[in-house]
């Protein structure tokens, strides 16, 4: 039964991943970026002032345009789904399976996806529905059936389904598979007790809804964040000497092979353009859509909101996840043969000897608990749309079953379901910020001449 599985999951992700959807992906964020006049760029001050710089600053606003929660509250949500075992055991495997070129093609997926999470917060702030109670509906689903209108809603449903059983693998069973095997290396602990461990904790916030999976988030997101780019930039920083090096490497091989070496197999230039953009992707999530559903919950304008998308992107590839790749790379662990988490583990331990894999663990720990609060949200929004508010509770409660299952089964294939699902809940989304494209171009002139955009 699992070769069955194994052998139709592989067929699937081939075409799933395959050039043609490269191109739509990567081509959706550059058209995006054109359409919009390369807004991430030439106005990348402007989106921190309006958005970090916004709720950090002195004259700090709350923002009124309806909403559950603030700006920040779904950033640190959104976040929170981003930042997860992708920029540890992700990045580690592009590494491990692609060399150090498959930085570059992170890179090229971030900097396009900017403008893509751009679109998605903006839309899903745009074509949400706040009801009479206040609770807010929003994501993908409704800017396909508002947005395009009522004869594509059949797509959204499909966006709804897809998505709603991808949150149980992308945002579940691979983050809880990777914290139970990183717990059980480090400390004996067997799988099970991480399992029963992780329902309780993660049922602790997702019952409690967005609010507290919002306020949970703002606490913990920050702080995790911070300490892993702490750890990553000392062993950065006496490894200074190697850094135009390893930089060297990264830009060398996104468009040479580069050839085995000790545990390392070598890879040819299509493999690391491959692993490269999909990581990326995993890690990100610019072009899935499901930030959408969170972003739509802020209190803010579309604009506004969209700038703290591109914001979203920046930090978790730009400067999370190339932390990873230099210590995997300053440290020359990517011969070893090492790959996922192992591979970081071990690159952090020879940079940083003692508490380097301690720095790696923690990071894994709170990296997959929060992305798990999060994703339980967008998938419980994601089958309300089809099912109705009565599917929240069951949604939840399934959520935490995929969660022990998932702490207990094995990564391999669970890894490569969730990279299958990725591609296909992103089909949908690209296909609609690409129709909307105009709508998002008009959206942000009229923020832009506004006088809000101008103080």
């Amino acid at each position: 039964m699992v070769d069955t599985i194994t052998a139709i999951n592989n067929a699937v992700n081939s075409v799933v991943w395959g050039p043609p959807f490269m191109v739509l992906l990567i081509g959706t964020g550059l058209y995006l970026t054109i359409r919009l006049g390369f807004f991430q760029f030439t106005h990348f001050r402007l989106s921190w002032r309006q958005s970090f710089g916004r709720h950090f600053g002195k004259a700090r606003k709350e923002e009124a345009e309806g909403g559950a929660i603030s700006s920040f509250g779904a950033i640190s949500s959104a976040m929170a789904a981003t930042i997860g075992v992708g920029n540890i055991a992700g990045v580690s495997t592009a590494l491990a399976l692609g060399g150090p070129g498959a930085v570059f093609w992170m890179w090229i997926s971030a900097l396009v996806g900017m403008a893509t999470k751009f679109g998605e917060a903006s839309l899903g702030v745009k074509y949400r529905e706040i009801d009479p109670d206040g609770n807010v509906r929003g994501g993908v689903m409704y800017y396909i059936e508002k947005g395009l209108g009522p004869g594509w809603k059949w797509l959204a449903v499909i966006y709804a389904i897809l998505a709603a059983i991808a949150a149980l693998g992308i945002g579940n069973m691979v983050q809880a598979n990777t914290m139970a095997a990183a717990l059980n290396t480090a400390f004996g602990l067997p799988h099970v007790a991480t399992g029963v461990l992780a329902v309780v904790l993660v049922a602790l916030v997702i019952l409690g809804g967005i609010k507290r999976i919002a306020a949970t988030a703002e606490r913990l997101v920050p702080i995790m964040t911070v300490l892993y780019i702490l750890g990553a930039l000392i062993i950065i920083i006496v490894n200074i000497a190697h850094v135009p090096d390893a930089i060297g490497q990264i830009f060398y091989y996104a468009f040479n092979p580069i050839s085995a070496a000790g545990g390392f197999a070598g890879s040819a230039v299509a493999s690391t353009i491959r692993y490269g953009i999909a990581r990326g992707i995993f890690s990100n999530e610019a072009g899935l859509g499901a930030a959408s559903i969170v972003h739509a919950q802020a209190r803010n304008n579309p604009t506004r909101q969209g700038m703290w998308g591109i914001w979203e992107v920046f930090i978790d590839t730009i400067v999370v996840c190339t932390m990873t790749a230099l210590v995997v790379i300053l440290t020359d662990a990517i011969p070893t043969g090492e790959t996922g988490a192992d591979l970081a583990s071990h690159a952090f331990n020879t940079g940083l000897p003692g508490p380097g894999g301690y720095v790696v663990l923690l990071g894994l720990a709170l990296f997959a608990y929060t992305t798990m609060l999060t994703w339980s949200f967008y998938g419980e929004k994601s089958l309300e749309y089809v099912a109705g508010e009565k599917s929240r509770l069951p949604y939840r409660l399934l959520f935490l079953v995929f969660l022990f299952v998932g702490a207990v089964g094995g990564l391999e294939l669970i890894w490569d379901i969730a990279d299958t699902l990725n591609g296909l809940m992103a089909a949908p989304n690209l296909v609609a910020l690409l129709v909307l494209g105009g709508v998002l171009a008009k959206e942000k002139i009229e923020y832009m001449n506004s006088p809000e955009a101008k103080e």
